[in-house]
């Protein structure tokens, strides 16, 4: 599968979903679920529904996938203008996140354009 068909996703430590942005940020992901549809069907319905869609992974995936764990995060102390983390932090929850994602994405394209 090629890079082009993959979309890149970090889920944060306060379960927020964010996706990669082209130009290296991130935004949350927008929930696109109708939930009152879903409160009101029975569980086979909803077993039926899952079924048929065709994003959903046939059982066989499950047979060989292995979930990656992400590193631990080191706890540093460091100094940022006072407007940036006010920004980052106007975002909402679990901007710490989103400033390591940002550093990250830097980090990757710097590291695949002048090497380790």
């Amino acid at each position: 599968m090629s890079d082009t068909n993959l979309t890149r996703a970090v889920l944060t430590s306060d379960g927020q979903i964010l996706i990669a942005q082209p130009d290296g940020s991130y935004r949350p992901a927008e929930d696109e679920s109708d939930w009152e549809r879903v409160r009101s069907m029975s569980e086979e319905e909803i077993e039926a529904n899952a079924a048929a869609d065709p994003d959903t992974l046939p059982a066989a995936f499950w047979d060989t996938a292995q979930p990656i764990h992400p590193k631990p995060k080191e706890r540093i102390t460091v100094r940022l203008d006072a407007d940036l983390v006010a920004w980052f932090r106007r975002q909402g929850k679990g901007y710490q996140t989103r400033i390591n994602a940002v550093l990250r994405s830097y980090y990757e394209r710097a590291r695949r354009h002048r090497g380790p």
